[in-house]
């Protein structure tokens, strides 16, 4: 009876930690975003910023630089709540400064995509790993009346 019992305790363990480790897959398979990835151009500097906050939240920073000025600025949440994956952006000096929430439509590999098909625009952001230090991020949809789309390429430089 003791070693029964002792057997069940032992299973119950292995399949609780087993359900743990795949408790949170989806923001764990986004690891590669963490760091500093930028672009430079002659228009300007563009860099984002991401960091670990715990087991299911990173949170980014963008920001493009032109000169002195900083034209583009944007604080950037990606959470898994449940098996929901959301990349929620806050554009300062847009909606009010509140973010809007894109909610995960695929994945594939190194590649996320998330969509809110309800926002003026974009309604859809991509990022795709290249290489380990060159991502592709990618913003698309409607844009007064016409199908349009943004790519940024970046390097890690941290």
């Amino acid at each position: 009876m003791f070693q029964k019992i002792t057997l069940l305790l032992l299973l119950s363990a292995i399949v609780s930690c087993k359900n743990d480790s795949n408790k949170n897959e989806k923001i764990n398979a986004a690891q590669w975003l963490i760091g500093t990835w930028e672009n430079k151009s002659a228009d300007g500097n563009l860099e984002e910023i991401w960091q670990k906050v715990n087991d299911s939240t990173f949170q980014g920073q963008s920001y493009y630089i032109k000169a002195e000025d900083t034209l583009h600025f944007e604080t950037i949440t990606l959470q898994q709540i449940g098996d929901e994956l959301t990349y929620s952006a806050a554009v300062k000096g847009q909606n009010n400064d509140k973010s809007v929430p894109f909610k995960l439509s695929g994945e594939a590999g190194k590649k996320l995509v998330f969509e809110n098909p309800k926002h003026d625009y974009p309604q859809k952001i991509s990022y795709s790993q290249i290489t380990a230090d060159s991502l592709v991020a990618k913003i698309s949809g409607v844009q007064q009346g016409k199908q349009s789309s943004e790519q940024f390429s970046m390097k890690k430089v941290k």
